[in-house]
């Protein structure tokens, strides 16, 4: 019997993106359901608002600018917390004081990778809980640290690396690399490379794509393309 061929998916998502929360909740459930087929998970970055500054910004008055009143804050949030629930995530917006820059989070992100995929993906889980379940602030260092230990990681190198530059010019490659590639919202699953499914689809979209794609591989309709 031929083994199933190994799919990959790169997700494009940014750790304060609510749709990203649900849709790692819903790729997990598409990938347990895709029974027999091996699935290997990249995390790539993207940032909603690269222009916030290194600080972060007050989250209230933040979200007031970029959606106007009071209403409509609770309108979206009133309209994502159930969709959050049914996927097991206990959405907590009014904890959250801080809108940060994301880019040391996916430095952080982007080491975790180059230990394991499975370091990665504990890092990538536990930061969306640390701000969308907590309300903690994932742009401050020392938050960033922890759940690098959390996630298995090296904390004392993610601390000294974290204060100084070091592959910030490489995420903001990676996310300009996806911008040219026409991703313009997250999260974004890559399958394969070259096969996008956008948005937190639900799971069983998500393991129909797997299951496709896997299915082409096995008879070696990818080989050719690149």
């Amino acid at each position: 019997m031929t083994a199933s061929p190994t799919v990959s998916i790169d997700v494009v998502s940014d750790v304060v993106c609510p749709w990203c929360f649900i849709g790692q909740k819903r790729l997990d459930k598409a990938i347990a359901a895709a029974e027999g087929i091996e699935v290997e998970v990249n995390w790539r970055p993207f940032q909603l608002d690269p222009t916030i500054p290194a600080g972060g910004l007050d989250r209230h008055d933040y979200m007031l600018g970029k959606f106007g009143s009071e209403d409509r804050i609770r309108e979206i949030h009133a309209r994502i917390e159930p969709l959050g629930a049914a996927e097991g995530i206990a959405f907590d917006f009014d904890a959250i004081k801080v809108s940060p820059n994301t880019l040391d989070a996916h430095r952080v992100i982007r080491w975790a990778g180059a230990t394991s995929r499975e370091v990665q993906g504990k890092l990538v889980r536990r930061l969306f809980s640390l701000y969308f379940e907590q309300g903690e602030n994932v742009g401050d260092p020392a938050v960033l640290v922890a759940a690098a230990r959390e996630a298995g990681m090296d904390a004392t190198v993610v601390e000294t690396l974290l204060s100084t530059d070091a592959d910030a010019d490489a995420v903001r490659a990676e996310i300009a690399t996806a911008s040219r590639m026409g991703v313009t919202g997250v999260p974004c699953f890559l399958l394969e490379g070259r096969y996008a499914v956008m948005g937190a689809q639900e799971a069983e979209t998500l393991a129909d794509a797997i299951r496709q794609v896997a299915t082409a591989k096995a008879r070696g309709e990818l080989d050719s393309a690149g």
